[in-house]
C-alpha cells in the first residue's frame, strides 16, 4: 500500500510538472509591433510628421520656382481703368509724358509763385484734366481701353497782358495735334479756394481753363506795374511821358511796352515768321564769287537744253520765254518818245509848258 501511495504521489507530481510546462508552453505569444496599440500611436505620429515635412519641402520648392503660372492662378477683377504702358498713373510723369521743352521760369506777381509745384485736377465726362501752375496742363482719358489717351495740352510759356493787367497764363507747345501743337489758356478768377473750375475746347486743339484762387481777389493783385523792378518802372514812365508829349504814336507805345514786358520775362519775343525763314534760305543761294555764278549759269543752261531736247524728241510742244519770243519775232523795241514809257508807279516826265 505504501508503495502504491508513493507511486501515486510521484505520478501526480510528474503530471503536475508536465501541466505546468504545458501551461508555460501555451503562454500567449507577444503581440507583433504592427498590432500593438502603442505601436499604432507611434506609427501615426511618425506619419503625420513625415506629411508635414513633405508639405514644408513642397512649399520651399514652390518658393524657389516663383509664383505659379497665370493659367493656374486665380484672376481678380479690379474695377479701375486700365493702366498699361504710358497711361499708367502710378509711373513717374517723366516716364509717361514726354514734353517738347522745359517750362519757362516762374514770373508775374510774387504772391502767385506759391502755386508753383502744386497741381489741381478736374474730371469732366471721360477726361481728367490736371493743371500745374508754371509747369503744364495734361489730359488723361478715364476709360477701360488699353490705349487710353494721355497727353500734354501745353507747357508754361508766357502771360497774357491786356490793359496793363495779367489776364491769363498761356501754356503752349503741347502734344502734336494734326499740323499744330496743343495749347491752353488759363484764366485766373477769384474764388474761395484753389481749384480748377472749368475746362473747354473752344477751338480745335486750343483749350480754355478757368482756375479759381483767393490770391487774385484783391483788385490790384494782377497789376503789372508794381511787379516790375525799378529800372523797368522808370522805362515805363518815360514811355508814358513820350506818348503824352506826342513823341511816339500809340503803335510805338504798344511796341515799347511789349519790349518792357519781354525784358521782365512776362512775354516771350515773337518767333521769326515763315517768310523770314524763307529769306534766310534764299540768302544761302547767294554766290560768293562771280566765277561760281558763271559755273552755275552754265549748268542751268545745259540742263535747260537737255530738257528741251527731250521734249522735242517726244513731240511735246513747249513755249519759250516771253522776252525771247518778242525779241525773235518783233525785234528789239525802240521807244519813239522818251515820255512814252516809264516805270510802273512813276508819273513820268511832265511836259515843259514854259
Amino acid at each position: 500500500m505504501a508503495s502504491s501511495g508513493v507511486l501515486g504521489s510521484r505520478a501526480h507530481s510528474s503530471a503536475g510538472s508536465r501541466a505546468s510546462r504545458l501551461r508555460k508552453s501555451r503562454a500567449p505569444l507577444p503581440v507583433p509591433c504592427s498590432r500593438d496599440p502603442g505601436a499604432h500611436v507611434i506609427t501615426r505620429g511618425r506619419g503625420a510628421m513625415a506629411a508635414r515635412m513633405a508639405a514644408f519641402v513642397l512649399l520651399l520648392g514652390l518658393a524657389e520656382r516663383g509664383p505659379a503660372r497665370s493659367g493656374a492662378a486665380k484672376m481678380k477683377v479690379v474695377e479701375e481703368p486700365n493702366t498699361f504702358g504710358l497711361n499708367n498713373p502710378f509711373m513717374p510723369q517723366t516716364s509717361r509724358l514726354q514734353p517738347k521743352r522745359d517750362p519757362s521760369p516762374v514770373s508775374g506777381p510774387g504772391h502767385l509763385s506759391r502755386l508753383s509745384g502744386k497741381c489741381f485736377s478736374l474730371v469732366e465726362a471721360t477726361y481728367k484734366y490736371e493743371f500745374c501752375p508754371f509747369h503744364n496742363v495734361t489730359q488723361h482719358e478715364q476709360t477701360f481701353r488699353w490705349n487710353a489717351y494721355s497727353g500734354i495740352l501745353g507747357i508754361w510759356h508766357e502771360w497774357e497782358i491786356a490793359n496793363n493787367t495779367f489776364r491769363g497764363m498761356w501754356m503752349r507747345d503741347g502734344d502734336s495735334c494734326h499740323s499744330q501743337s496743343r495749347q491752353s489758356k488759363v484764366e485766373l478768377t477769384c474764388g474761395k479756394s484753389n481749384r480748377l473750375a472749368h475746362v473747354s475746347e473752344p477751338h480745335t486743339c486750343v483749350y480754355a481753363l478757368t482756375f479759381e484762387t483767393p490770391l487774385v481777389c484783391h483788385p490790384h493783385s494782377l497789376l503789372v506795374y508794381p511787379t516790375l523792378p525799378a529800372a523797368l518802372q522808370h522805362r515805363w514812365e518815360q514811355v508814358e511821358q513820350d506818348l503824352a508829349d506826342g513823341l511816339i504814336t500809340s503803335q510805338g507805345y504798344e511796341k515799347l511796352l511789349r519790349s518792357i514786358f519781354e525784358d521782365a520775362g512776362y512775354l516771350k519775343a515773337p518767333e521769326q515768321s515763315e517768310q523770314a525763314q524763307q529769306d534766310r534760305g534764299a540768302k544761302g543761294l547767294v554766290f560768293e564769287t562771280l566765277e561760281s555764278c558763271h559755273e552755275a549759269h552754265k549748268a542751268l543752261s545745259a540742263e535747260l537744253e537737255r530738257l528741251q531736247s527731250v521734249l522735242t524728241q517726244h513731240g511735246i510742244p513747249y513755249t519759250q520765254p516771253a522776252e525771247t519770243y518778242i525779241s525773235e519775232h518783233l525785234g528789239p523795241k525802240t521807244p519813239t518818245d522818251p515820255t512814252a514809257e516809264h516805270l510802273r508807279g512813276d508819273p513820268g516826265l511832265r511836259a515843259n509848258n514854259l
